[in-house]
């Protein structure tokens, strides 16, 4: 029965890659027609994967069967037959995809079942987030598409088993902690040296075309000068509705440069007190907005706004290159960058929590000195959360020999909450890759 259904399976891919490839789309017909080609890596995730392809699949022929009977109806053309094809080429599908949800499929591919779940839903998700962006987006989204058009499918797929792979070496506490910020590194180093590249001639690799300064204080303030212009603020605010403040830890284009400034610092870091979280912060989101609004108000050129915003970030990078680097602290995100705040805060109306089980923490300290956002101070140690600059890091985690640091969700094990978190930031992290260009 196993040799007979993975023929079956096969079959159903190679249906589905006629179809793309009937209706123009080559590059997803090349997909569909490669996935099976994973089956012989025997991991759980694939099967999973190739499950949900299969379903939808199934309904896609659905739809195309009823458009087709009623275009031949319209026609007054036979269509009993037609019916009957795309009903038995449906029902492979689904039956398919339905055998590869169950116990002998659960038995074939039967590598990596530890983190097959994350893996899978890491694909599915960033997969479904990339494909919603190329299909509403006006222009190419993505680079693949602006420079062979139509191949926009394979850059999905290469970011989706990216996403996978990489939620599936993240459970690890050890891993995410060594590949954290080496994967927000690479974010960084694309997204800035696409800027370079398309300042230098190569206007391909730009989003659009608007210039809009990468400093995250002009999240905020350049709406405000602008009157209008809400992408990144919508951007920002549905990342903290994923995953609260996480944003500011795995996927800010600029947090990565403090992260590497302060690992250059002494070790353990030194703690910023919560009045300079604070109040530093504060002092800067009231420079940045108050003063967009006073250059909006008296109608000042944008080459004034553009230089005063180029300052202000310059001033940041000399809050990395100094107190960052000299305090092994995360200075800039943790008391000058106003955005960091505002995903602190926004951060405590989203579920997700960072914890400690006070029953098996010894107060050792381990937490607090691979702590770079001075969120775990012996006072908030004692108290069983971290304090309010928090940004779910996971660094903690990987470094309590006592497994006394958790992930936290209403309703989900420590585990469970851990696995999904780090799910949707994978998937997120994969998603950027892919589209956050200026």
């Amino acid at each position: 029965m196993t040799p007979f259904m993975l023929t079956l399976a096969v079959l159903a891919h190679v249906l589905l890659a006629a179809h793309a490839l009937r209706r123009g789309d080559w590059a997803l017909c090349a997909g569909l027609a490669a996935l099976p080609l994973a089956y012989v890596t025997r991991l759980g995730a694939v099967r999973l994967v190739a499950a949900a392809v299969l379903l939808l699949g199934a309904a896609q022929w659905v739809s195309t069967g009823l458009d087709f009977v009623q275009l031949r109806q319209a026609l007054g053309e036979p269509w009993l037959r037609l019916a009957l094809i795309l009903s038995a080429v449906c029902g492979v599908t689904l039956a398919s995809g339905l055998w590869l949800l169950g116990a002998r499929a659960q038995a074939l591919f039967h590598r990596g079942r530890e983190v097959e779940i994350p893996q899978a839903m890491a694909f599915l998700l960033s997969a479904g987030l990339l494909v919603l962006a190329r299909s509403k987006a006006s222009a190419p989204v993505l680079l693949a598409d602006r420079f062979l058009p139509g191949s926009g499918w394979l850059e999905v797929l290469l970011l989706a088993a990216y996403a996978g792979w990489l939620a599936g070496r993240i459970l690890d506490p050890q891993e995410h902690k060594r590949l954290r910020p080496r994967i927000w590194a690479l974010f960084s180093a694309l997204f800035f040296g696409q800027l370079a590249l398309g300042l230098a001639g190569f206007t391909d690799l730009l989003m659009t075309g608007r210039l809009h300064l990468p400093v995250p204080a002009l999240i905020a303030a350049g709406p405000i000068f602008r009157g209008g212009g809400l992408f990144m603020p919508i951007l920002f605010a549905s990342t903290v509705l994923l995953v609260g403040p996480a944003w500011c830890s795995h996927l800010c284009y600029i947090g990565a440069w403090d992260d590497a400034c302060s690992r250059l610092g002494p070790k353990p870091p030194h703690a910023l007190s919560q009045r300079w979280s604070i109040g530093g912060r504060l002092t800067a989101l009231a420079l940045a907005c108050g003063g967009a609004l006073a250059l909006r108000l008296l109608g000042a050129p944008v080459l004034v706004a553009v230089w005063l915003a180029a300052g202000f970030g310059l001033l940041g990078v000399g809050v990395m290159l100094l107190a960052s680097r000299r305090m092994g602290t995360m200075a800039h995100c943790t008391a000058f960058c106003p955005i960091g705040l505002a995903g602190n805060l926004l951060g405590r109306f989203m579920p997700w929590r960072m914890g400690i089980s006070l029953d098996a923490c010894t107060r050792c300290g381990s937490c607090a000195r691979a702590c770079r956002y001075s969120a775990l101070t012996p006072l908030q140690i004692e108290a069983g959360k971290p304090g309010l600059s928090c940004t779910l890091c996971g660094d903690c985690v990987g470094a309590c020999p006592h497994d006394a640091m958790h992930y936290r969700f209403p309703g989900l094990s420590s585990a469970t909450a851990r696995a999904a978190f780090l799910t949707l930031v994978a998937a997120l992290h994969a998603v950027f890759l892919g589209v956050a260009r200026i």
